[in-house]
Order: C-alpha cells, then structure tokens, then sequence
C-alpha cells in the first residue's frame, strides 16, 4: 500500500535556501528504494520552515530507505541546517479522485 510522509523541517535562521537546495539534489537512488515522489517546498510566511511531501510505495520500503548509508549522510550532511524543530505525519493511501 503506498505511504505518504508529510512533514515540515525547521531551520537555522537564514539557512532555508541551504537546506531546500540539499533536499532538492537529484537522487536516482530514492526511485530505488520504493520513492514514487519527494517534493520539496516553501512558504515565504513561514521564512525558516522547509515543507517535505513524500510518498513511498509502502511504509516499509520509507522505513527502509532511513537505514541506507547514502540516506544517512544526506541526513548528517542537513543536520547543521536544522533547528530541530519538526512537524508531520505520515498516513496509508487509500484511494484518489485523480487516478483508478
């Protein structure tokens, strides 16, 4: 069942751009691991925040791809550009208007 993961990533004061160009790097490794998208976004109201909407072809294949050493330095490597805070959820998809 496909998973959407949907989140908001705090960040260092200034840092926004920084962040939202590490996140948006072409990674042909995601669509591997069971990524169908991962799109990146921002809202100039909210100038520290980075908005993250992803959906996965299955919880476990999201969880999985946490554990894959490309995806753990690209996590180390936003680290310092983090506040630390975050919000989100995450939700099984069950159907949609747009598609069968």
């Amino acid at each position: 069942m496909v998973f959407a993961n949907a989140g908001t990533l705090g960040t260092v004061p200034g840092r926004r751009d920084e962040l939202v160009a590490h996140l948006t790097r072409r990674s042909d490794a995601l669509a591997s691991l069971g990524c169908l998208l991962y799109e990146v976004g921002v809202n100039d109201q909210d100038p520290d925040t980075v908005f993250v909407v992803e959906l996965w072809e299955s919880a476990a294949a999201h969880r999985a791809s946490l554990e894959q050493p490309d995806v753990q330095a690209s996590i180390a490597a936003a680290r310092p550009l983090l506040s630390g805070q975050f919000g989100g959820f995450g939700f099984d998809v069950v159907g949609s208007p747009l598609h069968d």
